[in-house]
């Protein structure tokens, strides 16, 4: 075999094991404990969709991919994907909510509409509702 196939093939073959390896790290690294994270914004569920309604451009360059902590009146408790619980929290406007998605069930928590809430949640978002991943009640 000439030279400079072999130098490709190995170069080929050291690319791959690097992008398995980089992959099973991400795999085994999992979603950080939103629990034990400080959030980068703490803001109440009012406030956050009035950011987004008024300049979403602005609003997107701030808040998505941040850990935002949402304080307000939940709005409504349901199930989605995979059996992971959404709760749904005021935001004043009748055509916009933030949906607040967890990673396992929390209905133990006592979670009913019209009672206050505080969430932190990684913000992925906005189409009409903020939408806020990974998240976890602190009140």
């Amino acid at each position: 075999m000439k030279s400079w196939i072999k130098i490709g093939l190995g170069a080929a073959f050291l690319l791959g094991l690097a992008g398995f390896g980089t992959g099973l790290y991400l795999l085994k690294k999992g979603h950080k404990d939103l629990l034990k994270v400080d959030p980068d914004y703490k803001i109440t569920a009012i406030e956050l969709q009035k950011a987004f309604e008024d300049n979403e451009t602005a609003a997107t360059e701030k808040y998505v991919n941040s850990i935002i902590e949402v304080t307000g009146t939940v709005e409504s408790v349901g199930t989605g994907e995979n059996n992971a619980t959404n709760i749904s929290l005021k935001t004043g406007n009748d055509l916009s909510l933030i949906i607040c998605t967890f990673p396992l069930e929390v209905n133990s928590l006592n979670i009913s509409p019209g009672s206050p809430a505080t969430v932190r949640g990684e913000c992925s978002g906005y189409l009409m509702d903020v939408l806020l991943n990974n998240c976890v009640i602190i009140k």
